[in-house]
């Protein structure tokens, strides 16, 4: 095919058509002509499929360098190209963790893990797994920021699929070119709101493979049924548009029907190519986007939007168990949130619907005990005309408060709650207004990465004397105060949307319904041990993160049947059984 291409090009002879006599060093015939080809030349990329040899060193779902046992080396054509000696899992792990930490910058530790991943996924999964706490931060926030920023600078590989404007019209075919077929989970970002970094364009991808990466270390799901993708339309960031490493398309972000018939066209795209009971979740897209989209594909797609539904199942679950430190239920608290975006309301709407759903009041009434701060000040009614649709339902009777220091002592909370994207807001005197009249506070910083967090652990502390219940968005180290030793909580996602995700999939649930993620934050704060919380954590510890997903798998599953949305019968007898079983484990295979 080659040759005949050329030569209805009139370009000249076909490299086939070289000398087959012509050798090159080693007396190996260059059969495709490759070396002897001029620049100009074509040529077909030939490769082998059956992974052996030098291939299968290449190959990341199969390789396991150093592990191969003698035998393995014989019937798989290795010897000689590994070292004599073979090692097991266990110290190929302990070389890759002392040889991480010898990097005392977290970005040099990201890209490392990255290449690992690109070369032995096995070996990566084994070692975020074995080591959650410690790589979790690298991985994912707050590290994962700064390799989105810097991502044009340290691209080596595709890690998923980049669909871009010029992609239009032929996205089921762009999805046809990924070479996995059984995709289960797609993450989805088209970077507008990275974290609270703002408009990082193509550079986003970062996110779809961390969370992608989490969602089979944390909760099972097989590495060959996730697949990251990236939507680019564009980015109006000036920087990234000057900056010669950027790797998305030049040009300003599209909107308006060019933005929502590509976004379309990717969603039967997706829906014809993997069928029903693909998992779609946004990531990181802004407000007004996220909203319409959830609404628009919610009644005809599984999706799911983590800022939005994942934040507000976590927030819930960290809520309901501080309620056991500082007792009521959740209607006999009130809440302020500074920050009215898609993780703030939708954090306030599923509070209101666990509210709604323990004292059997209409949502309307429960949503009166939640008041919402943005950077106009306390929404309220007399506001309504102004506000985008989905602020109106939190604008209630109260005259205006123009800041949130002037809101907390309006209504004095018992709970705040930050998603504001903007550091340093909880300030002092805010923070020490709401101990004022709590006896034990419960301050949520949960503006990701760790520089956008409204106040620090340490703060929280000292400014109230010891008595906050604090949990942040990124991870903050413990804090001494006068002798005592606090262990701040960490309201992150991860707990969340991999084991929602294993559920949805063991299920074969085809729709998301809310009464789900109230199911998904039921479980996760049933985990939390009276030793948690005598540290104060809200929270339990990572390290028991593949046990708690199991859980909230079986919960979120369990409430797919009960609604009839699941479609994988029979219904398993143990689904805690069931999802430790659907999960994926990273020990090496034995090849024959």
């Amino acid at each position: 095919m080659a040759s005949t291409a050329e030569e209805t090009r009139g370009e000249g002879a076909s490299v086939l058509d070289l000398d087959p006599k012509s050798a090159v060093a080693g007396g190996v015939k260059d059969v495709y002509g490759e070396d002897l080809a001029t620049e100009e030349q074509l040529v077909t990329p030939w490769t082998v499929s059956v992974a052996s040899g030098y291939s299968l060193l290449r190959d990341p779902h199969h390789n396991k360098g150093l592990a191969f046992t003698e035998k393995e080396r014989d019937a798989h054509y290795l010897r000689g190209l590994l070292p004599p000696i073979s090692i097991n899992q266990e110290l190929q792990e302990k070389k890759i963790m002392h040889n991480l930490r010898q990097y005392q910058v977290p970005l040099q530790r990201y890209s490392a893990l990255m290449d690992l991943q690109e070369r032995n996924q096995r070996l990566f999964y084994k070692l975020l797994i074995d080591n959650v706490e410690e790589l979790l931060p690298i991985v994912y926030t707050p590290t994962v920021g700064e390799a989105c920023q810097k991502y044009g600078c340290i691209f080596r590989r595709p890690q998923g699929l980049y669909i871009s404007l010029k992609e239009k019209g032929k996205i089921l075919e762009v999805l046809k070119n990924w070479p996995q077929r059984n995709i289960q989970v797609i993450v989805v970002t088209d970077g507008e709101r990275i974290l609270g970094l703002g408009d990082l364009g193509c550079q986003g991808m970062g996110i779809p493979v961390g969370k992608l990466a989490l969602y089979t270390a944390l909760g099972g799901l097989r590495p060959s049924a996730c697949l990251p993708i990236t939507i680019d339309v564009g980015t109006n960031n000036e920087e990234l548009l000057k900056d010669d490493f950027y790797i998305g398309l030049r040009q300003k972000r599209a909107t308006g029907q060019e933005y929502s018939e590509l976004l379309h066209e990717f969603m039967r795209a997706v829906k014809q190519n993997y069928g029903e009971k693909v998992l779609v979740q946004f990531e990181d897209f802004a407000n007004h986007n996220a909203f319409e989209l959830l609404s628009k594909y919610r009644s005809t797609h599984l999706v799911f939007n983590d800022d939005i539904q994942g934040t507000a199942s976590v927030v819930l679950a960290g809520v309901v168990a501080a309620l056991k430190l500082v007792g009521g239920t959740l209607a006999e608290h009130t809440f302020l949130f500074l920050g009215a975006g898609e993780a703030g309301t939708g954090i306030a709407e599923l509070i209101a619907l666990e509210m709604s759903k323990q004292t059997q009041a209409p949502i309307e009434e429960a949503r009166k005990k939640i008041w919402l701060v943005d950077s106009k000040g306390l929404i309220v009614s007399t506001r309504k005309e102004s506000l985008q649709h989905f602020k109106k339902p939190w604008a209630h009777e109260h005259e205006p408060v123009g800041n949130l220091l002037d809101a907390v002592k309006a209504i004095k909370p018992t709970i705040l709650v930050g998603s504001s994207g903007v550091g340093k807001t909880f300030t002092k005197e805010v923070v020490q207004a709401v101990a004022s009249f709590n006896e034990r506070p419960i301050i949520l910083a949960l503006s990701n990465p760790t520089s956008q967090s409204e106040c620090t652990a340490e703060e929280a502390y000292a400014w109230t004397d010891g008595r906050a219940i604090f949990a942040s968005g990124s991870p903050f180290d413990s804090v001494e105060y006068n002798g005592k030793v606090y262990v701040p909580g960490q309201a992150n996602n991860a707990y969340i949307f991999p084991g929602f995700g294993l559920g949805v999939v063991m299920s074969g649930a085809i729709r998301v319904h809310d009464d789900m993620l109230l199911a998904a934050s039921e479980a996760l704060a049933q985990q939390v041990t009276e030793e948690n919380f005598q540290k104060g954590l809200i929270y339990p510890p990572f390290k028991s993160i593949r046990k708690i997903s199991a859980h909230i798998a079986a919960n979120v599953a369990d409430k797919a049947y009960e609604l009839g949305l699941a479609s994988h019968l029979p219904r398993p007898a143990n689904l805690v059984k069931y999802a430790e079983s659907c999960m994926y484990g990273p020990i090496y295979r034995t090849y024959r």
